[in-house]
């Protein structure tokens, strides 16, 4: 990770995620995202907001690109993990399960840039995760859509690689106008949601039908917990 924080992660997430959806424009993005200053380590502040700035003018596909990246980032930070550590999650009872994961959650947010760090919040069957200082959502003029979906992609992978899903949604963005960046995870066996939810983000920040959210599938009843 570079002195002022990018990480690794989030530069070969977008970089994995843009040559997926958007191969065509895979040439211009590497102009901030090259595969030598992506080994060397060299990409800073600048070209992950210039990267960022341009995919969202691109219009939907910010929300492919960045769900996409997210997921890759959950699916790689879990491949690093120790495979013992991996076992006592995958091994630990529902309830200690999503704490665990809030902890893990907070790891790939601070993977993603060293600025940033999320707090877990478990409570009766809801997780709430605060991301404080989230590099998605720091622009200039307030937009008028959510643009955290990166982290909400990641966290419903996490809780889907480790045998607990439930749906993810972005409750409020600072990116948008909003207080703070935060997500909440509704665990369907005590919110009455059926469990063939699929995966949707809504691009609205003011779509009362569906915030931007991750549906997925369900986890177990918890007790209330707090995780930072």
């Amino acid at each position: 990770m570079r002195e002022d924080g990018i990480g690794r992660v989030l530069v070969a997430s977008l970089h994995q995620s843009i040559a997926d959806t958007m191969p065509m424009r895979l040439g211009f993005y590497e102009n901030w995202l090259n595969e030598e200053r992506l080994r060397d380590g060299t990409i800073g502040l600048a070209p992950i907001y210039a990267v960022l700035s341009f995919l969202r003018q691109e219009g939907p596909a910010y929300h492919t690109v960045t769900r996409l990246a997210g997921e890759y980032a959950a699916e790689w930070t879990v491949d690093a993990m120790p495979r013992f550590r991996r076992s006592a999650v995958r091994l630990a009872p529902p309830w200690l399960r999503a704490r665990l994961l809030t902890r893990v959650m907070n790891r790939l947010v601070r993977a993603t840039y060293a600025g940033s760090r999320a707090v877990g919040r478990v409570r009766r069957g809801t997780t709430r995760i605060d991301v404080r200082v989230s590099i998605f959502c720091t622009v200039r003029e307030r937009v008028p859509y959510r643009l955290c979906g990166y982290y909400a992609a990641a966290y419903a992978r996490l809780l889907s690689l480790f045998d607990c899903p439930a749906e993810v949604e972005v409750v409020s963005c600072r990116g948008a106008g909003e207080g703070s960046c935060a997500l909440t995870a509704v665990h369907w066996r005590t919110s009455g949601l059926s469990p063939d939810r699929g995966l949707h983000i809504s691009p609205s920040a003011t779509d009362d039908e569906a915030t931007s959210g991750v549906h997925l599938r369900d986890v177990a009843d918890v007790d209330e917990v707090t995780v930072r």
